[in-house]
């Protein structure tokens, strides 16, 4: 008997400290049962928030031998997730893993990491938001934060929007291409004290929203954690507004958590500690419609 296993190929970079990308997400998914295949678009010493003179090194001119040496062995994913790309140009060697390693029951997620809180990161240019238009196109399902969103589709990030506004927001993300889109870290225009998470299925045209107390505090890499888990229980085969509703509550659960203590915020949420909720049943704690 095979060992029934999901795979994922994890095309991000990798941090050696600081709880982001590739040491948020492999321990995540591995957590719910799930071997993550990393490919490695850049090193840095750490992460880039709030940590000066780190080192970066672009990993472009491997990638493309990498990911063809897992094609001749053979090699099948059931999920395929992008995020943080070390230049411009991988955008079209990722778009070639798609194409190479997607089947029909391949689940596609593009995170669009460019920026937040209405910047771009400081190694991003106005090149990758180009670039990542084409990206999130080849996609099933895009998770941009609200920054990422305004500058996919080109507009002013405003303090909130509306519950109309989101909606058109969200559909015109997905007149780029994927089935299903959402926004995090979007602020409530109605109820200042919480955050939001918005999504839209094309099939169905249906909206969601799974909201949570907004914390007076910021960590790095809730991004990725929130879209591993995300993709985890979707790959488990449970709906889209569980798989949200469990990705906020877990993300929300860690940051509780790492308030407690007394240590530099931007060395990430105390990711460790948590990890055997993940295996736990899914507690709803109460999508709703839009």
């Amino acid at each position: 008997m095979q060992p029934n296993i999901k795979k994922v190929a994890a095309i991000h970079d990798i941090c050696g400290f600081g709880r982001a990308s590739l040491t948020t997400i492999i321990p995540t998914l591995s957590a719910m049962g799930i071997q993550v295949c990393p490919v490695p678009t850049a090193v840095l010493s750490t992460h880039s928030g709030e940590f000066t003179g780190y080192t970066f090194h672009d990993l472009t001119e491997i990638m493309p031998a990498y990911t063809a040496h897992w094609k001749s062995i053979g090699l099948r994913f059931e999920g395929i997730y992008s995020g943080f790309l070390g230049s411009p140009r991988q955008v079209d060697i990722v778009r070639d893993i798609i194409r190479d390693f997607r089947t029909p029951g391949t689940l596609v997620v593009v995170d669009p990491v460019m920026g937040d809180d209405g910047e771009l990161y400081q190694s991003v240019d106005a090149g990758m938001v180009r670039e990542m238009r084409r990206l999130v196109a080849a996609a099933d399902i895009i998770v941009p934060n609200f920054t990422e969103a305004a500058l996919l589709l080109g507009r002013e990030q405003k303090p909130a929007l509306s519950v109309s506004e989101s909606k058109d927001w969200l559909k015109r993300l997905a007149d780029f291409g994927p089935g299903t889109v959402m926004i995090t870290s979007l602020p409530d225009a109605d109820k200042p004290d919480m955050i939001n998470v918005d999504a839209y299925e094309r099939d169905g045209d249906a909206f969601w929203r799974v909201s949570t107390r907004r914390q007076p505090c910021v960590y790095p890499g809730t991004g990725d954690l929130f879209a591993s888990v995300l993709m985890g229980n979707l790959l488990r085969g449970e709906s889209l507004p569980v798989c949200i509703d469990h990705a906020v509550q877990f993300v929300s659960q860690c940051i509780m958590a790492s308030r407690g203590y007394d240590y530099p915020q931007h060395y990430g949420v105390l990711l460790e500690k948590e990890l055997p909720l993940l295996r736990e049943a899914n507690l709803i704690c109460g999508y709703e419609t839009l």
